[in-house]
């Protein structure tokens, strides 16, 4: 892991990253096995529950928050203006919530009625995804080869696009359902990144972002927002508050670190996290007989509670890793952290030609106990398989 320096990468940040990410690609393994215990998986619609696959998503989107003051600090060092900037995380966004356009309609997907199959599509997808957003300064193609290559996966998509049928019967085309988690998490970028660019970093005002995330998040519950259709179908994911919300809050926490570093107040920041994860706590577990825990429904409780767990996180990751300077037990899902975006792609050609070979483990394998720790294991070679790409130059970038 990167060593802590002052205003520097936070090692605390890319292990959390890192394991959440380790989580997510194991929690959506999780359907291919038996006898899941209901504790590990996703709480239903109407359910009053948090089950751990509940937690990892909501973890993600405070990480988001967390590196949004050093990722727009680095570019400021690098020189670029706030236009550049702001222009670079529209372009960021848009990427994200076209991934999540295309992932989301491939649930959707009518297999039997698409020239390629369900399976064909997928792996194209995965296959536009590589050659638009590589990272291909690390390759050293000229930049002509470059634009090439972008052009093929550019005209991938729009054939998948052409090619799709969706719906029980096929009868309809590709359209924006709920998003997709990249497109969520896009959506929550934009909207926190922005605000920290026109805020100049401005700690209460980040604090009075957070706060009017979650208020809009309660006003969107309580059915105060029922009048706001039209833009509720342009910008579902800002009227319900709950995504901004939870980066917003992943914002507050480096904010108040990056102040405190420069004036030398660090020991007090540990204080700051648990603070701000007890009053998350009795906020959500506060507002929990109002509406309930639930992810699907995007309850306040919910935010709440995922919320207190990513300060207090945090907060003991930073204390570990940055203070400590332990984080050699780290270094085994460290590309989890580094290459991301690749590592939740992978699974996206693994699945389709798993299923096109047909390989299949015996049911003794893919139930209970050892069906868990399969997915356990799966979920480590996807990332040891990133970290091996990333070190052969193959990593995606937005």
């Amino acid at each position: 892991m990167t060593k802590p320096t002052s205003l520097g990468r936070v090692a605390a940040i890319d292990i959390l990253r890192a394991l959440t990410m380790y989580f997510m690609i194991f929690v959506n393994d999780l359907w291919s096995l038996q006898g899941v215990p209901k504790w590990l998986e996703h709480a239903s619609a109407t359910e009053d529950y948090l089950g751990f696959s509940d937690i990892i998503f909501p973890l993600f989107l405070f990480i988001v928050g967390l590196s949004i003051p050093f990722a727009i600090a680095n570019r400021r060092k690098k020189g670029d203006s706030a236009g550049k900037i702001i222009w670079h995380i529209i372009i960021r966004s848009v990427s994200l919530m076209l991934l999540g356009f295309y992932m989301m309609n491939l649930e959707e997907i009518t297999g039997g009625q698409v020239m390629v199959g369900r399976f064909g599509w997928e792996l194209l997808m995965g296959a536009g995804i590589m050659l638009i957003w590589l990272d291909w300064k690390r390759t050293g193609l000229s930049q002509k080869a470059v634009y090439m290559m972008q052009g093929i996966g550019v005209a991938i998509f729009i054939f998948l696009a052409a090619i799709y049928h969706g719906g029980e019967n096929g009868e309809s085309w590709m359209q924006v359902y709920w998003w997709g988690i990249l497109g969520l998490i896009g959506w929550a970028y934009l909207l926190n990144a922005l605000l920290y660019v026109a805020s100049r970093g401005n700690l209460w005002v980040i604090i009075a972002g957070w706060l009017f995330f979650n208020l809009l998040n309660i006003a969107d519950l309580a059915g105060w927002t029922s009048g706001w259709e039209f833009l509720r179908n342009v910008a579902g994911p800002f009227i319900s508050g709950s995504n901004p919300a939870l980066t917003a809050g992943g914002m507050v926490a480096a904010v108040i670190l990056r102040k405190l570093q420069k004036t030398g107040k660090e020991k007090s920041f540990y204080m700051w996290m648990a603070v701000l994860a007890v009053v998350s706590l009795a906020y959500g577990f506060g507002l929990r007989p109002e509406w309930g825990i639930s992810k699907i429904q995007a309850t306040p409780a919910w935010v709440g509670i995922c919320s207190g767990m990513g300060f207090a996180l945090f907060g003991l990751l930073y204390f570990i890793a940055d203070k400590k300077g332990k984080t050699n037990w780290a270094n085994v899902i460290r590309p989890a952290g580094t290459a991301t975006l690749t590592a939740y792609l992978l699974p996206y050609f693994i699945y389709p030609v798993r299923s096109i070979w047909g390989l299949v483990l015996p049911i003794a394998l893919r139930t209970g106990f050892i069906g868990i720790l399969k997915s356990l294991i799966f979920a480590l070679l996807v990332v040891l398989l990133t970290g091996w790409l990333e070190k052969h130059k193959i990593k995606l970038k937005l």
